[in-house]
């Protein structure tokens, strides 16, 4: 027994989402059919739509928003001497809820991963060089993940850096080891900030 085609269709397009396995997308199929109505299904068609046509990345930060550049790139209010290298844009809004740094961001869009065949030219550090010699930067925050991809990439780029005078520095405690950002709390990444070290 098969289901229809359309909805073999939904259940393997839904599959494409991170963590979602063949039970899981087939129970979102089924509600899609069983439960919303075609006004709701046209509402979440017209949602994706509106992200592909509306959101892109920043062209200096790389940060996902609508306009270019991002607000914070384009706020004076903030510290331009500082920016806080990260994996990905949502890790940029868990640091904002912590509301507790007020410099730049910049985001690598991954981490160096040899293993899944992720190198230095496939994220975006080339981008984030050219920030560091505009002269208004001071200090690189080094905030990737705390395993060995982010680890690796931590490292990756202070030694990119060691013959400028940009002092480098890394999150520290607060973050624990293998954890994610974006599962970290306000006082955790407050703590993980004021706590930063030189690489």
């Amino acid at each position: 027994m098969k289901y229809p085609n359309a909805i073999e269709g939904l259940i393997e397009h839904l599959r494409k989402y991170p963590g979602i396995g063949k039970k899981t997308a087939e129970r979102y199929a089924l509600y899609t059919v069983n439960q919303l109505t075609k006004e709701e299904i046209d509402d979440i068609v017209e949602a994706y739509l509106k992200i592909k046509e509306d959101i892109f990345h920043c062209s200096v930060c790389g940060n996902i928003t609508d306009i270019d550049p991002c607000p914070i790139c384009t706020d004076d209010s903030r510290d331009q001497s500082q920016i806080i290298v990260v994996e990905e844009a949502k890790d940029i809004i868990a640091m904002e809820k912590a509301n507790q740094y007020q410099g730049l961001y910049h985001v690598l869009n991954g981490v160096i991963s040899p293993s899944e065949g992720i190198g230095p030219d496939d994220i975006h550090l080339k981008e984030l060089l050219s920030r560091c010699k505009d002269g208004r930067v001071n200090e690189l925050i080094i905030a990737t993940d705390l395993d060995n991809e982010g680890e690796t990439t931590a490292r990756y780029i202070s030694r990119l850096l060691s013959d400028t005078d940009l002092l480098v520095t890394r999150i520290a405690h607060g973050i624990p080891a293998g954890g994610n950002i974006e599962y970290a709390d306000e006082i955790t990444i407050m703590k993980a900030i004021e706590g930063r070290r030189k690489l």
